[in-house]
């Protein structure tokens, strides 16, 4: 994809990831939408955007209230014109085992992580087909390939975007539309949301730390949106995790997981403060 001109919306583009590649596609000519919950952040995205020269729509919102979320679907539209690009990153984890926190909290790691990639996807993609045009990438997570204790509810949210956005690809192919689909596997990320999750010293050696954003934003555009790749991994050594799981008995790749510290990975987890 040449990006010159092309129109992206971003969710959760005032940090971490989703600010990241929005410095990448408008370092590459795109114009793009950032939504974020964060008013202050997503001030200062901006700002810092726009000194680039970059082409910036920003808007506040809960990617949870559907009726903004429509609201702003056509405000893209008056904005750039078009929708070209949909990044659905904006995310929510707290760590805990299921029993230990309200239900409330899982319900709303469903609804931000899941219920809201969704609702989007449905607003978005009928202008893409009018156009017949189109690409979504959805960021899932290396917990989309393996279960992590104290992260249950997160893990199911980012299995079923991969299994959402495989599922959109063969239904667009389906219907004979140009609209390409990715889903994006970080593992933990060293700062940011994940800051204090971290495998042992064995998994960190197959696995290790990504060590900034912008290798995951990297990842969107070159690998994403210009390499049309189905499914983005890093570091790329998570393609272990389903080559051993189709390879190995289920309780020899268990074993595996529990070596490398799978299972006490979340127990030194911060996340980003605020």
């Amino acid at each position: 994809m040449n990006f010159n001109g092309k129109t992206v919306i971003i969710t959760g583009g005032a940090m971490g990831i989703g600010f990241a590649t929005a410095k990448r596609l408008i370092h590459e000519g795109a114009i793009v939408t950032i939504w974020d919950i964060n008013e202050n952040e997503l001030h200062n995205a901006k700002k810092e955007l726009e000194k680039t020269g970059g082409k910036v729509f920003s808007y506040v919102v809960d990617v949870t209230d559907k009726e903004k979320i429509k609201q702003l679907v056509q405000k893209a539209i008056t904005d750039m014109g078009r929708i070209d690009v949909l990044i659905n990153n904006a995310g929510y984890v707290k760590k805990g085992n299921l029993i230990d926190q309200p239900f409330e909290v899982w319900e709303k790691t469903i609804d931000i992580n899941l219920t809201s990639v969704i609702y989007l996807t449905q607003l978005v993609l009928p202008y893409m087909y009018q156009n017949n045009f189109g690409h979504i990438v959805n960021i899932s997570s290396a917990s989309g390939f393996l279960g992590v204790a104290g992260l249950s509810v997160y893990a199911a949210t980012k299995w079923a975007v991969w299994g959402l956005t495989e599922s959109l690809r063969f239904e667009t192919m389906k219907a004979n539309k140009n609209i390409k689909w990715t889903s994006i596997h970080p593992s933990y990320l060293a700062k940011g949301l994940f800051e204090g999750a971290k495998l042992n010293f064995l998994g960190n050696l197959i696995v290790p730390l990504v060590k900034s954003h912008d290798i995951i934003a990297k990842a969107i555009v070159e690998d994403a949106l210009k390499k049309e790749k189905f499914c983005v991994r890093r570091p790329r050594s998570l393609r272990l995790a389903i080559i051993l799981r189709g390879l190995l008995p289920d309780f020899l790749f268990q074993k595996i997981v529990l070596l490398m510290g799978v299972h006490k990975s979340m127990d030194e987890f911060k996340g980003r403060e605020n």
